[in-house]
């Protein structure tokens, strides 16, 4: 074989040989003529192309040899996403967090890394994310149509009423508009004005917000912020230019009124919009239960929604599926289980629909779906059976068109895609609510049906135990140094998705078999093809989806802000699930100031979620510019949907006035308090609010409001419960022990305390403690109890006096309180409420130096109901049930 030198000879004397046969080409001609013998010519060109041969074969041979080398030399290695650490020579699941594994970029002889995916030319990798080659839209040009009315003003009147709906299981009250849910679809056109005329035929105060527009401050829609709220039995007028295109929406920002109904599709199109079917799609949820009692059963902590969802997470399933180190660890870092969606909900809609049929397409045919996820807490995935979606706008801001196999919709945001009808068939555009419960379903076309591949469940352990690992002790998210968390382009929930990572254990043959549409024989697809997957409850194979995330976007114009001076602002979102208590740096909006910005300066906001929660942050009245490798292209967006341990920055120019609301838009979070207000410097008064300290008091009560619960045993022993009022950050509680003979004991113990810090882990109280007892009651375990375990004599016999203590969450959710009362006696307790052993059994407990101690079991039948047992120090053993509210 011949060696470099040899080879550098061999191309020098064919390069020799070619400028000897073109060299007459360059002489005169009459010189050239001289030169000229046909057959000497045609000896030189057959020299010329045997040592291209012998050059050409011996650098193959070569190629060969170094191929073989490399493979010989970088075998292929797999490591974790989330654990780099980890190596393995076989494709599996990490040991640590049981994400699946990915190959390991390797480099060839050359020194070239090897990603794994193809670079298609130098430019497009500079046009893409980490110069990846990202999955284009292969469309023909779309014929358009041209609007040429002349702007005018568009009216609507919009009548507000109460009715009756039964969308689930149950009759329930909901809001109409014009007498239909989901409200009507407000179409305009660039350049027109919109005179929208509100008449109010409730008997309650409510409001409207364009979502997404731009347009006067003063007619935002956020009640006591940019406007008082529309009275009952009054009319409102809201009256703005249409400055903008794409698909947007409407809803009430008034209290919950959006859950039961108030949410409708608003339309902009361009002068110059293709000429293709189009269809506004408005997904949402249905809940029987009353949107106050949900947002008062997330505050009370309830697992009720769990238990109806099946993802309790007990002890008992720990145990089953081999997973009580992980519940174990769970619980040690102070966490609850781990869930996704908190409500549980009858029913999802499409445009007011579950099952939503569109039989008028044909085969060929391109349909155009401008979609809003009206959801008041629910992400949705979008699938479709007939092929790849193609995503050609996102929160009303065009982008360079892009296929993918699926996509999720964050609360509050919209989406244009385009589908195509393959067949005289109906296919599925499949939404799936992100906690897979139920879903609801779009059918395109006529014919026989084609069914979207349906979502397997979640595995909530195996993302309880990736949960864990991204937790410190002090319930922080903890960042790894190795890996970037941003733009959705990597999700640490996406071990719990069965299609992606696998089967939470191995399935042999016979049981995969009994899986339908799954056969272990049936062939592995090197492509995701959605629709050879129809009825397939769990793909063999779907390695290959292409799933989009905020990275792919693109705008297709330069958004580069003005030049300007820039202030640079960073949020923490904050929270937790123990109390459902959601802020901004640990601050509710009304514990914040106004964050004032000036006109003509360049916002930058700098966001890291340190909450277990997605949240879709809203600005409202402004695009603002996503930062996310895409430079001057960066799309813009009014919705940004944080994953857990994200870290991302957003951008916009000031241009406005007035005072705008930024806000986690899950329904229950924003009325928790997670938002603030910019203020616009030097603005002009806003003639809709006319008391503005009015205005910021009723603003306030909406995250300061105090919730009602209540836990009442009534047992064959006696009765004990509680009962409190609890907000944000105060919690006013009673609790008592009421035996049926003064020897069973009375006893009762009101407190008043604050918790502190951002898990609310510490809560100092003070209070009033009564307890009055005879002798003759349940021999204690403890012995005599005429004093306590430190010595002091007892005051149970007629305990009449002030308390003041701190209580502590301990690992493991053990509380720990530790008082002292107006007699000089100490005393120490530990307890713990509502342990789970399976889905519905609930045991408690408690002890405490005053030798009180008791042990219970609570199986829970319905949300209120529940058969429960305890055995008490001062009352026995008693059997009865326990209502819950």
């Amino acid at each position: 074989m011949w060696n470099g030198n040899e080879k550098e000879i061999i191309r020098r004397k064919a390069w020799a040989i070619l400028l000897e046969l073109f060299m007459p080409i360059f002489i005169p001609f009459q010189v050239g003529m001289k030169y000229f013998n046909s057959n000497l010519i045609m000896k030189k060109i057959a020299a010329i192309i045997l040592v291209f041969a012998t050059y050409s074969f011996a650098h193959a041979q070569v190629m060969k040899d170094m191929d073989k080398k490399e493979i010989k030399q970088q075998p292929v290695t797999y490591t974790c996403p989330m654990h780099p650490e980890i190596h393995a020579t076989k494709p599996g699941n990490c040991p640590k967090c049981g994400m699946k594994l990915v190959k390991e970029k390797t480099k060839d002889a050359f020194g070239h890394q090897d990603d794994g995916m193809q670079i298609k030319d130098s430019s497009k990798a500079m046009n893409n994310m980490s110069g990846i080659d990202m999955p284009k839209a292969n469309q023909e040009l779309m014929k358009t149509i041209v609007n040429n009315t002349l702007s005018h003003t568009v009216r609507y009147d919009l009548y507000i009423a109460d009715t009756i709906v039964m969308f689930g299981k149950k009759r329930k009250r909901a809001i109409a508009v014009n007498g239909q849910i989901p409200m009507p679809t407000l179409t305009f056109t660039e350049g027109d004005t919109a005179e929208i005329y509100v008449h109010n035929e409730m008997n309650e105060e409510t409001s409207l917000h364009w979502h997404g527009l731009q347009l006067p401050n003063r007619y935002d829609g956020v009640p006591n912020l940019t406007q008082m709220p529309i009275k009952p039995h009054t009319t409102y007028l809201y009256k703005f230019p249409i400055i903008q295109n794409g698909t947007h929406w409407y809803h009430s920002h008034t209290q919950l009124q959006e859950q039961i109904g108030m949410y409708g599709s608003f339309i902009i199109n361009k002068r110059k919009e293709w000429d293709i079917p189009t269809i506004p799609i408005l997904i949402s949820e249905w809940a029987d239960m009353k949107p106050n009692e949900i947002h008062r059963s997330l505050k009370n902590a309830t697992d009720w929604f769990a238990i109806k969802k099946g993802t309790t997470q007990s002890y008992g399933e720990a145990l089953k599926t081999g997973h009580l180190k992980t519940k174990l660890t769970n619980e040690w870092k102070r966490m609850n289980a781990m869930d996704v969606s908190d409500v549980y909900y009858d029913n999802f809609l499409i445009n007011g629909k579950n099952q939503n049929v569109q039989s008028q397409f044909k085969a060929g045919d391109k349909v155009r779906l401008r979609i809003s996820n009206g959801g008041a807490s629910d992400y949705f995935w979008l699938t479709y059976s007939g092929g790849k979606i193609t995503v050609v706008a996102n929160d009303g801001n065009d982008v360079v068109p892009i296929e993918v196999d699926r996509l999720i919709i964050a609360v509050s945001e919209t989406y244009d895609v385009v589908v195509t009808i393959p067949e005289n068939k109906s296919y599925e555009f499949l939404v799936t609510p992100e906690d897979r419960t139920k879903s609801a379903s779009l059918w395109l076309g006529s014919g026989e049906k084609v069914p979207a591949a349906k979502l397997p469940k979640l595995k909530y352990f195996a993302g309880m135990k990736m949960m864990n690992s991204m937790m410190d002790m002090h319930g922080n998210m903890v960042e790894m140094d190795d890996m970037k968390m941003q733009n959705q382009t990597m999700d640490m929930n996406t071990v719990m998705y069965p299609e992606l990572t696998g089967f939470e254990h191995e399935i042999d043959s016979n049981s995969a078999n009994k899986i339908p549409g799954m056969k272990m024989d049936d062939k592995v697809q090197t492509k995701t093809d959605n629709a050879s997957m129809a009825g397939m409850d769990m793909p063999s194979d779907n390695s290959n989806i292409v799933t989009l995330n905020y990275g792919m976007l693109r705008a297709t114009e330069k958004t580069t802000l003005p030049k300007g001076p820039v202030k640079e602002l960073n949020f923490e979102l904050t929270g937790n699930m123990n109390r459902y208590v959601w802020s901004l740096d640990n601050k509710t909006v009304s514990e914040s100031d106004r964050i004032l910005i000036k006109k003509s300066e360049n916002v930058k906001i700098i966001l890291y979620n340190n909450s277990m929660m997605r949240h879709p942050m809203h600005l409202h009245g402004h695009d603002f510019r996503i930062f996310n490798g895409q430079g001057d292209y960066a799309p813009l967006k009014n919705v940004l949907d944080m994953m857990p341990m994200e870290r991302d920055t957003i951008e916009f120019a000031a241009t406005e006035s007035g005072d705008w609301f930024f806000h986690c838009h899950i329904l229950y979070h924003m009325m928790s308090g997670m938002g603030r207000v910019f203020s616009y410097e030097n603005s002009a008064p806003n003639p809709e609010i006319p008391d503005p300290k009015l205005a910021q008091r009723r603003l306030f009560s909406d995250d300061r409001m105090p919730h009602f619960m209540a836990k009442v045993g009534i047992e064959s022993n006696g009765s004990d419960g509680m009962a409190m009022l609890a907000q944000t950050r105060w919690k006013l509680s009673t609790l008592w022990h009421l035996g049926y003979q003064d020897m069973h004991g009375y006893e009762s113990e009101t407190m008043l305390g604050r918790y502190i810090g951002r898990n609310q882990w510490l809560y100092p109280y003070v209070g009033f403690d009564y307890h009055y007892k005879v002798a003759g009651g349940p021999e204690n375990l403890f012995g005599n109890d005429a004093k306590n375990m430190f010595g002091q004599s007892s005051n149970k016999g007629n305990r009449k006096t002030v308390v003041a203590g701190i209580a502590y969450t301990l690992p493991l959710l053990f509380v720990a309180d530790g008082r002292v009362d107006g007699d000089g006696k100490f005393r120490f307790q530990l307890s713990r409420e509502d342990v789970p052993i399976t889905s519905r059994l609930r045991f408690s407990m408690m002890i405490n130096t005053d030798k009180e101690y008791m042990i219970g079991l609570r199986y829970i039948v319905t949300k209120y109901f529940s058969v429960s047992t305890h055995e008490d120090s001062d009352m026995g053993l008693g059997l009865g049930i326990t209502i819950t509210y």
